[in-house]
């Protein structure tokens, strides 16, 4: 009971931070904008928080379902990046606008998916580890396949987009798994609070990303809002349609739909305002708020599906049994 309502909480707490982060930064746009030097050093720090909830008995499943993990990573690289592109020219979005949806689907998966496959009842394992190779092969495929799909659009710096991640992403979750391995006890205990720690930075960053992007949220939210919502529902189905295809089992369907759905929106963001115009970040932006909305209203829907299955199989038991 006391996981259940561990869980409940999650559900509604988590969103309800992020979106509740996102205003804060849009009302007080001007108070929140100093918080633009920090974005990139946070996101370190939730990698690194991510990287200390890696547990290596986690990634045994590397071991025995290599090909799931696998497909999971190169599911999300393949269609997320393209569905970003299809989706921006289907909406005739501006080109930098165009860049920025690219640039959300060509980031590796963000750690929020791990709740949220979590709360779906999916594969937590497969989740973790999947979230761990999207993230350490990240250095080289995002940059790659930024330059491969929005080079014609900007110029893409390979080299300086290698350097951001590998300081971004890849170094601090590194550092965050030696830690989990040199104070696994100090790690252990504070197990139950490095979730909120994670989210309360996440939620600066957000507040950040947003009051930076204030002054044009009002000249292209409505298109782009509908087309992360587009592309994020293209990741949950077509992840899930993978997965299916490769004959997994509902929870591994479940983690590999969540994966490929949910992206490090906030790598993004942070990637766009370094290399490219600020308008670029505008999806991601929006993205790091709608991904964990969408990812609880995701949860809730498999939870409704396995309450309903657990009510029809009561039924046919009783129905045996008279």
């Amino acid at each position: 009971m006391a996981r259940l309502s561990r869980s409940s909480m999650s559900v509604l707490a988590f969103p309800i931070i992020i979106i509740f982060a996102g205003l804060l930064g849009l009302v007080f746009h001007e108070q929140a904008s100093a918080l633009g030097p920090a974005i990139t050093p946070l996101l370190g720090v939730v990698m690194f928080f991510m990287g200390m909830t890696i547990a290596l008995p986690d990634l045994k499943i590397l071991a025995t379902k290599p090909h799931a993990v696998i497909l999971g990573a190169i599911a999300q690289y393949i269609i997320m990046p393209l569905a970003g592109l299809g989706v921006g020219v289907a909406l005739q979005l501006d080109p930098i606008l165009i860049v920025g949806m690219v640039v959300l689907g060509s980031a590796p998966g963000g750690a929020s998916s791990n709740i949220v496959a979590y709360l779906a009842n999916g594969n937590v394992a497969l989740s973790v580890c999947t979230t761990a190779v999207s993230t350490l092969v990240a250095p080289l495929m995002t940059p790659l396949l930024i330059l491969w799909l929005a080079g014609s659009y900007v110029d893409v710096s390979f080299a300086a987009m290698l350097k951001q991640i590998l300081t971004i992403v890849l170094i601090p979750v590194l550092l965050g798994v030696l830690v989990r391995i040199v104070a696994k006890r100090l790690v252990s205990r504070l197990s139950s609070v490095i979730p909120w720690l994670s989210i309360a930075a996440l939620a600066v960053v957000i507040a950040g990303i947003m009051a930076a992007n204030a002054q044009v949220l009002a000249s292209a939210l409505g298109m782009v809002f509908v087309a992360v919502v587009l592309h994020n529902a293209f990741g949950f189905a077509l992840g899930w349609a993978a997965a299916r295809l490769a004959r997994l089992g509902y929870r591994e369907r479940r983690a590999i739909s969540v994966e490929v759905g949910m992206q490090n929106a906030g790598l993004a963001a942070a990637l766009c305002h370094q290399n490219f115009e600020p308008m670029s970040a505008l999806p991601s932006a929006v993205a790091t708020i709608w991904h964990n909305v969408a990812g609880a209203l995701l949860a809730t829907g498999f939870g409704v599906v396995d309450s309903h299955n657990h009510r029809t199989n009561q039924k046919k038991e009783r129905q045996k049994i008279a």
